[in-house]
């Protein structure tokens, strides 16, 4: 298995609260791992840590290793900035910037020293259109991202993220403030981002789990309790816990 992201041993305290503790875990290429398991397990804060945005948060300390192909992202040497293009984020609630869907997506590329009109404008269309989103905005572009609707909102903010070019792209619960029909839509674009992509998801929603995701990771109250082909970890789970979890029983 091509691992792009690893965890070894990562453990991660909020001040004397520990959230995580000791996770191994490989996140293979072009392939969409979902991290599921009850409210408060862990699972947002393990992909946070994935592009140190866990640092964001005053008080935390961590242990262990985060290996982003092969080097660790913890490297005193390592630009924080690069490693968060390279691995991308988009949050629960669409985020777009107030200002409009043509700058939300140029957004990042001239911070990253692009200026010519041309290229800005491909770079606008291929993100838009690879958010498959382009077709409901294209005669919109100078109007605010904040007066589309929230399914469109969040995949502008996908958009967004494709600009610069990612390597992985972290989706933490990107669909459960959507409705059902841009709840959709999105999981189709997840199908298709992967083959250019390698995806992360963070879930509570069993459903979108087993219909979306290749791999499955189960956390508990911040453990990773097992990790494996979705398939046969919702039909044969390796540990009771994760079985009571994917019925129902409890979560």
């Amino acid at each position: 298995m091509d691992a792009v992201l690893s965890t070894h041993r990562l453990s991660l305290w909020y001040g004397t609260n520990q959230a995580l503790k000791g996770v191994s875990l490989d996140v293979p290429a072009h392939r969409v791992t979902a991290l599921i398991g009850p409210s408060g397990c862990g699972k947002s804060t393990f992909l946070k840590t994935l592009n140190r945005m866990h640092e964001l948060v005053p008080g935390v300390r961590v242990e262990g290793e985060v290996l982003y192909r092969g080097r660790s992202i913890f490297d005193p040497a390592l630009d924080v900035t690069a490693l968060r293009r390279q691995v991308g984020m988009v949050f629960q609630k669409a985020n777009p910037f107030p200002m409009s869907v043509y700058d939300n997506i140029a957004y990042g590329p001239r911070t990253h020293g692009i200026r010519r009109r041309g290229e800005l404008d491909a770079i606008v269309e291929r993100s838009l259109r690879a958010a498959a989103i382009w077709d409901e905005v294209k005669d919109r572009l100078r109007k605010s991202a904040l007066s589309l609707s929230g399914g469109q909102q969040q995949r502008v903010c996908i958009a967004r993220a494709l600009a610069v070019e990612p390597d992985v792209l972290l989706m933490d619960e990107a669909t459960s403030a959507l409705d059902p029909i841009s709840t959709s839509r999105i999981e189709e674009l997840i199908t298709e981002l992967k083959r250019s992509y390698t995806i992360v998801i963070v879930t509570h929603n069993m459903q979108q789990a087993a219909r979306v995701s290749d791999r499955c990771a189960f956390f508990l109250q911040g453990e990773l309790v097992e990790a494996g082909d979705t398939g046969r970890l919702f039909s044969m789970p390796g540990d009771r816990r994760t079985e009571d979890y994917i019925t129902g029983r409890f979560g």
